[in-house]
């Protein structure tokens, strides 16, 4: 039986580490959870939690899996970057090649790309380094919702008004939560829509709480250590600023509406102003055609496969680099800096993140 790890930083690691979980499982093997940094109360008493780094040393784990920037190097295994959004330029760099998705930091021996457009860069970047492999596997976050038929316009009971996921990213530049509380309380208090708020989990807590005193017949407020994954398809539309999810939500076949993003384009109606929030709502509910087929070819731009099956890619890419790669590579870099950063970054998530269990 081999022994996999999983490396939690951010309330969001745990959808898009499960449906790896359950690949796992179905093999035969073992998975354990190591949370610093964040709460470990999403997890279920089913899931293996180490708790401290010695756990984790003595589980002795073939490969850690990892949802985000940074990972303990000294962990054993090999280290599998699995990303924690989908390929898009969120910060308006000049290109998206300079984005912080491509920063190659020195700690990864295996990245995990989800399209034709991230494999090519990364493998080129492998090329440059040669002390880490990619495979083209797919994002296994969207294992669940490719699995089901769940694309494609909502159906409603009569009188039922649209549903719109709201959702916003937390970095002062992009993030439209202070500029649509108000207008999304209106709304909701209109009635004529119902709303699902969540926020990212870096989210200024006072921002958090103004959404959170919103919460109503009509608005309901999710917290940010949920699993919105199954929440999605419970929505007719997204409002949005420049977070990821929107692309997650684009897969189910239906509109986003922004404010002022970052990532304009023909797969989105945006709008600069707040008085045209709910204009622009009621246009996205008609399912304008020229913005449909804008999303579905996005779609197929930021994720090449619809079979539901990312999650067996990955394992079967650690299978195979672990058997026949991992010999070829280099040694990664020394990176002392970044190893002492790293070292002083693990206590101080250690000792912040919350671990009730």
């Amino acid at each position: 039986m081999r022994k996999y790890l999983f490396f939690v930083n951010q309330p969001y690691s745990y959808s898009i580490l499960r449906p790896l979980q359950e690949e796992i499982w179905k093999r035969g093997d073992e998975v354990a959870w190591f949370v610093a940094g964040c709460t470990a109360a999403p997890l279920r008493p089913d899931e293996k939690h180490l708790k401290t780094v010695a756990e984790v040393m003595e589980y002795n784990a073939i490969a850690t899996f990892v949802p985000g920037d940074w990972v303990p190097y000294f962990f054993p295994g090999i280290k599998v970057e699995v990303f924690h959004g989908m390929a898009r330029n969120k910060r308006g760099h000049s290109s998206e090649d300079e984005s912080d998705h491509y920063r190659i930091r020195g700690w990864f021996d295996l990245y995990c790309t989800h399209a034709e457009r991230d494999t090519a860069k990364f493998r080129d970047l492998a090329e440059k380094h040669r002390h880490f492999s990619v495979a083209h596997t797919g994002w296994p976050k969207l294992d669940p919702l490719l699995s089901q038929p769940l694309q494609g316009q909502r159906v409603r009971a009569d009188g039922e008004p649209p549903v719109v996921f709201y959702a916003s990213t937390f970095s002062r530049s992009v993030t439209s939560a202070p500029a649509l509380v108000e207008k999304i309380g209106e709304l909701a208090r209109r009635g004529r829509w119902r709303f699902i708020v969540t926020l990212h989990p870096k989210m200024d807590p006072q921002i958090v709480e103004q959404y959170r005193n919103l919460a109503s017949g009509n608005l309901r407020f999710v917290e940010s250590d949920e699993d919105l994954l199954p929440i999605l398809p419970e929505a007719d539309v997204m409002l949005c600023d420049t977070s990821s999810i929107m692309f997650e939500f684009m897969f189910l076949d239906r509109p986003v509406v922004t404010y002022r993003t970052k990532m304009p384009g023909p797969y989105l109606i945006d709008v600069d102003d707040v008085g045209e929030v709910e204009t622009a709502l009621s246009k996205a509910m008609e399912y304008p055609v020229e913005l449909m087929e804008a999303t579905r070819s996005l779609c197929n731009e930021l994720h090449s496969f619809r079979d539901g099956r990312s999650s067996a890619r990955v394992m079967d890419a650690v299978d195979h680099f672990i058997e026949v790669e991992h010999q070829t590579l280099r040694r990664k870099p020394l990176n002392l800096v970044r190893k002492f950063k790293v070292r002083r970054r693990l206590r101080k998530d250690l000792m912040t993140g919350e671990h009730p269990k």
